[in-house]
């Protein structure tokens, strides 16, 4: 059976509970900054609000941020973004009793209706049969590249392997990397490879450590510093292998999130965390797939920000997400802290990466 996009089921508002439900309260922030006691806070799948009668979707979500009315649409925002004044949605009952309804099974189908109530291995773990999850993303890679955008989140063990570098940058300038997000080591460990053929000093193909190896990446830091921008480094030294050089030259937008322990760091580091978010929140604003592959911290963070669906010219269509580790630690914990639309591959991330640009880039 050939792949095809789930159908989305919004709630029949003309029967009840919905009739019957009150309005929403709103509730006027009162602070900067600060929410109103009782404020509703989202989650990640679609949720609606009844307000003057009528129930409105928040159509661009984020779990954990508050719902404020503006006067035309419901709009979701960080409680660090909150102004005072506004018109916070309060109640945290979820089946229209208050006016909030959070629709689960939008995009249930007819084989989740008529599962077993007791089954084995419904975990994701290094037991897990993955092939299906292949041939899946294959398909659905196949399809976003022309009708969707897909951000990848990279972990700097995608760059310690010449073969895991060469794939990225293949499925990249073939079409199936519409945004990239990392952090400083990522970046700086590609960008090593490319322009000394090493990563933390150590070769990235024959893994052998080069003399004084553990120079390189501060060399390479120095070394793009002293140019200004990523941009000029691999333009003035003529690099062109890699994710990095890859993206620079396809014209793919990253961002690069800095953290307490970063060297340097690259210039193009943003090294306010709050900034930093909100860079990662707009680049993934109108994303309908994220891949995150060896990056837990980074992965959690995409994650609390990324909703279960998107509206897209006026559709709700369901959004994918998958993590892929070889820790089964990590990709758990990004379902414990809320992304529970995640699906998880345990396996090493060069391998991954290999498979999918095998499979893509024929």
């Amino acid at each position: 059976m050939s792949w095809s996009m789930p159908v989305y089921t919004a709630p029949d508002f003309t029967k009840e509970p919905f009739v019957s439900a009150p309005d929403v309260t709103l509730v006027p922030a009162p602070t900067d900054g600060g929410a109103p006691d009782h404020y509703h806070s989202m989650s990640i799948f679609p949720e609606y609000f009844k307000i003057h009668g009528q129930w409105l979707l928040a159509e661009e979500s984020r779990m954990d941020c508050v719902p404020v009315y503006d006067g035309r649409k419901i709009c979701i925002v960080e409680f660090r973004n909150l102004k005072k004044g506004d018109l916070v949605v309060v109640g945290r009952k979820e089946h229209g009793e208050e006016g909030i309804y959070v629709h689960v099974d939008g995009f249930l189908t007819d084989e989740d209706k008529h599962k077993d109530t007791f089954v084995f291995r419904t975990g994701r773990s290094r037991e897990t049969s993955y092939s299906k999850d292949y041939d899946s993303i294959y398909e659905l890679l196949r399809h976003e590249k022309d009708h969707g955008k897909v951000v990848w989140i990279l972990g700097p063990a995608c760059a310690f392997d010449a073969d895991s570098r060469k794939a990225f940058s293949d499925l990249v300038r073939n079409g199936y990397v519409n945004g990239l997000m990392a952090g400083n080591a990522l970046a700086t460990h590609d960008l090593e490879a490319a322009y000394l053929g090493t990563a933390l000093g150590q070769d990235i193909y024959t893994q052998k450590l080069a003399p004084l190896g553990h120079y390189n990446h501060l060399d390479t830091i120095n070394k793009v510093r002293q140019y200004g921008s990523i941009h000029s480094f691999i333009e003035k030294e003529k690099l062109d292998t890699g994710i990095i050089a890859a993206c620079d030259q396809c014209h793919i937008p990253f961002v690069l999130a800095g953290s307490i322990r970063d060297d340097g760091p690259l210039p193009e580091v943003i090294g306010d965390v709050y900034q930093a978010q909100d860079a990662m929140r707009a680049m993934i604003s109108d994303a309908t797939t994220i891949i995150c592959m060896a990056t837990m911290l980074h992965s959690i963070a995409t994650g609390n920000m990324f909703p279960s669906y998107r509206v897209v010219h006026g559709v709700v269509r369901p959004t994918y997400f998958y993590c892929v580790d070889i820790s089964e630690f990590a990709v758990n914990k990004l379902r414990d802290r809320g992304s529970l639309s995640v699906d998880s591959i345990v396996t090493n991330v060069q391998d991954f990466i290999v498979n999918v640009r095998n499979n893509l880039c024929r």
